[in-house]
């Protein structure tokens, strides 16, 4: 009953009028552009293509992440440590029918991870020499001064670079509170550090600094209207939501300081070999996320559900030859509520990144919160797998992946689609023979096969993630409902005892 009325009120919350001063600056009919332009430009493919040629190549220093798309996650691996994905595979089967999410990140770049391996990232700059990061410090920017900012006056010591990050240094301050230590992640959005926090006794904060454009400052101001009410409906913090602390203007520039949370349950994967977490953390972190989801967050995946705390044991696994980690504690926040949207506002087309993305946004059908409920699942059995299930960046492709493990798509379904060319005589207009038709075959099967044995624990897992994976969204079960699945029985009984 608790969970039902946190979703309630989220739900039937309106969005509070900005509290930003200097958006009042703009006329209301510019004002309206804006938000159409930013609703419209949301998931451009053209711009998704233009920063991941810009990103591509670069890497970043110690835990500060590899500033590589984020939407996608198109990541490069040791060889031999971790098999064939999405993050390589899919890139080197061509760039086919991308989709850009201008505010997505993964968890480095959602600004609330701490750094980690210290000692290790150390004697990694000193191997890479002249290939440290230029991001980390405004000195070193890898792009020229802007003179003339975008948006906002500045002061003659506050720049820009040339894509409108504020170029700054370590020990700058902002707002003459906040103390930059160090470069956390860089995403399309922005930049986000860690910081000081010189007002309360040297507390360390995550602060993301968004870019000094007008459609990024717009995109910023949604988050924090949705953080605000999130805060004031959450004020004894008992759901999983990441804590916005503060938020002020420096220069043009929304900043928004966050509580300084572990790394993202992707980037432990990573750093973990994509080895699988165990069931009983899987059990956990489901039911905390979808208990944080109380509005459409449409953004859902392993990049943006973060460890309170990512502390680990260490053991080696003499079968496998290797060190593997467990995490302490698996308790996990949701993170990256710009592009939240409630059920009475405009809806764009596309939402979610690639590999998260429902069958019903894909085919143009229109969407609700049951969006969220798809991507959980296919975060689930990512949890469950080690790796994502659905490895393409290609539409049809995805459909056809779709169709491997889940069976047909609902006729119902083809025949409303406006996107003709997925559908032949309707059916999901697919060659089986062909080269991606090996592939589809080769990378997957039908969802009952990947389980490793007949527990209860992974009868239930699959059950519920077969229930998450309906095409047909009006079939797919709530949020609410997935709540009182069996399959998090154990949690009631440990809290009971």
């Amino acid at each position: 009953m608790e969970e039902l009325n946190w979703f309630q009120e989220m739900r039937q919350s309106s969005r509070m009028r900005s509290p930003a001063r200097w958006l009042d600056e703009y006329p209301l009919d510019e004002k309206l552009e804006i938000r159409k332009r930013r609703k419209r430009d949301s998931h451009s493919s053209e711009r998704e293509n233009k920063y991941r040629k810009r990103l591509h190549h670069r890497t970043d220093d110690g835990h500060c992440l590899e500033l590589k798309t984020q939407n996608e996650r198109v990541e490069t691996r040791d060889a031999g440590e971790e098999p064939r994905s999405r993050r390589d595979s899919a890139c080197s089967r061509g760039d086919r029918d991308r989709d850009w999410h201008h505010y997505s990140k993964s968890s480095g770049n959602s600004g609330l991870s701490r750094r980690s391996s210290r000692r290790r990232s150390d004697s990694r700059r000193r191997r890479r020499g002249r290939r440290r990061s230029p991001s980390r410090h405004g000195s070193q920017s890898r792009t020229h001064r802007r003179k003339r900012p975008r948006s906002v006056e500045r002061e003659e010591d506050e720049e820009d670079d040339e894509e409108g990050h504020l170029i700054y240094h370590s020990g700058h301050m902002l707002r003459g509170r906040y103390e930059i230590v160090c470069t956390l992640g860089e995403g399309a959005f922005g930049k986000v550090v860690e910081c000081i926090d010189r007002s309360k006794g040297g507390t360390r904060v995550a602060v993301k600094i968004i870019k000094n454009i007008d459609r990024y400052r717009e995109a910023a101001m949604s988050e924090v209207e949705v953080l605000e009410q999130m805060n004031s409906l959450d004020c004894d913090r008992r759901y999983a939501c990441v804590r916005m602390l503060d938020w002020f203007d420096h220069h043009g520039h929304v900043c928004i300081a966050f509580e300084l949370l572990g790394l993202s349950t992707y980037d432990f994967l990573k750093e973990n070999a994509f080895q699988p977490f165990p069931m009983d953390h899987i059990r956990l972190m489901a039911h905390q996320t979808i208990r944080a989801v109380a509005l459409t967050h449409t953004d859902l995946k392993p990049e943006n559900i973060l460890f309170i705390s990512s502390d680990y044991d260490m053991e080696y696994n003499a079968a496998m030859k290797r060190d593997e980690r467990t995490v302490r504690k698996p308790d996990v926040k949701v993170v990256d509520f710009g592009n939240a949207t409630y059920d009475h506002e405009y809806h764009t087309s596309v939402v979610s990144t690639r590999h998260y993305r429902a069958p019903e946004v894909i085919l143009g059908l229109g969407w609700d919160r049951s969006c969220d409920v798809w991507s959980l699942g296919c975060i689930l059995i990512e949890y469950y797998l080690g790796q994502t299930l659905f490895q393409t960046h290609d539409s049809k492709e995805h459909l056809a992946m779709m169709e491997r493990v889940l069976g047909p798509i609902p006729t119902h379904m083809l025949q409303k689609t406006k996107k003709r060319r997925y559908v032949h005589r309707d059916r999901l207009d697919w060659d089986e023979h062909g080269s991606s038709g090996r592939y589809v075959r080769k990378h997957c099967r039908p969802l009952k096969q990947y389980m490793s044995s007949k527990s209860t624990d992974q009868e239930q897992l699959f059950d519920l993630i077969q229930k998450m994976l309906e095409y047909d969204p009006s079939k797919r079960i709530p949020l609410d409902q997935a709540l009182k699945h069996p399959f998090f029985h154990p949690l009631k009984k440990d809290r009971k005892n």
